[in-house]
Protein backbone atom coordinates (compact mmCIF):
# COMPACT_ATOMS: atom_id res chain seq x y z
CA UNK A 1 0.00 0.00 0.00
CA UNK A 2 3.05 2.27 0.94
CA UNK A 3 4.35 1.97 -3.21
CA UNK A 4 0.69 3.10 -4.56
CA UNK A 5 0.84 6.03 -2.00
CA UNK A 6 4.37 6.36 -3.20
CA UNK A 7 2.85 6.51 -6.61
CA UNK A 8 -0.63 8.62 -6.38
CA UNK A 9 2.15 11.27 -4.25
CA UNK A 10 4.97 11.50 -6.78
CA UNK A 11 2.67 11.17 -9.65
CA UNK A 12 -0.64 12.14 -8.94
CA UNK A 13 -3.95 10.17 -8.58
CA UNK A 14 -5.70 10.78 -12.25
CA UNK A 15 -2.19 9.44 -13.71
CA UNK A 16 -2.06 6.47 -11.52
CA UNK A 17 -5.25 5.39 -11.73
CA UNK A 18 -4.74 5.90 -15.87
CA UNK A 19 -1.65 3.72 -15.70
CA UNK A 20 -3.24 1.16 -13.51
CA UNK A 21 -6.13 1.13 -16.11
CA UNK A 22 -4.14 1.15 -19.16
CA UNK A 23 -2.05 -1.79 -17.77
CA UNK A 24 -5.19 -3.84 -16.52
CA UNK A 25 -6.42 -3.38 -20.51
CA UNK A 26 -3.69 -4.59 -21.99
CA UNK A 27 -3.10 -7.85 -19.76
CA UNK A 28 -7.14 -8.75 -20.53
CA UNK A 29 -6.34 -7.79 -24.36
CA UNK A 30 -3.46 -10.40 -23.74
CA UNK A 31 -5.24 -12.83 -22.18
CA UNK A 32 -7.81 -12.94 -24.75
CA UNK A 33 -5.80 -13.67 -27.87
CA UNK A 34 -6.10 -16.87 -30.12
CA UNK A 35 -3.45 -16.75 -31.94
CA UNK A 36 -1.41 -19.81 -30.36
CA UNK A 37 -4.70 -21.94 -30.84
CA UNK A 38 -4.42 -24.66 -33.51
CA UNK A 39 -6.69 -24.88 -36.28
CA UNK A 40 -9.30 -26.86 -35.02
CA UNK A 41 -9.47 -25.03 -32.04
CA UNK A 42 -10.73 -22.36 -34.23
CA UNK A 43 -13.22 -24.30 -35.86
CA UNK A 44 -14.36 -25.87 -32.34
CA UNK A 45 -15.09 -21.69 -31.17
CA UNK A 46 -16.18 -20.76 -34.59
CA UNK A 47 -13.17 -18.74 -36.00
CA UNK A 48 -12.47 -19.67 -39.42
CA UNK A 49 -8.50 -20.45 -39.48
CA UNK A 50 -5.92 -18.73 -41.40
CA UNK A 51 -5.05 -19.50 -45.19
CA UNK A 52 -1.85 -21.32 -44.93
CA UNK A 53 -1.49 -21.78 -49.07
CA UNK A 54 2.21 -22.11 -49.61
CA UNK A 55 3.76 -22.42 -53.49
CA UNK A 56 4.70 -26.16 -54.64
CA UNK A 57 8.30 -27.45 -53.50
CA UNK A 58 9.25 -27.58 -57.58
CA UNK A 59 7.81 -26.33 -60.72
CA UNK A 60 5.29 -28.91 -62.15
CA UNK A 61 4.07 -28.50 -65.79
CA UNK A 62 1.01 -30.41 -65.29
CA UNK A 63 -0.41 -26.94 -62.80
CA UNK A 64 0.49 -24.63 -65.55
CA UNK A 65 -3.70 -23.38 -66.32
CA UNK A 66 -4.33 -21.58 -69.44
Amino acid sequence: MAAVDDLCRKFGVWASARALVYVAWKRRRRSNSVEGLSDYMLRDIGLLPPETWQRPQRFNAWDIRL
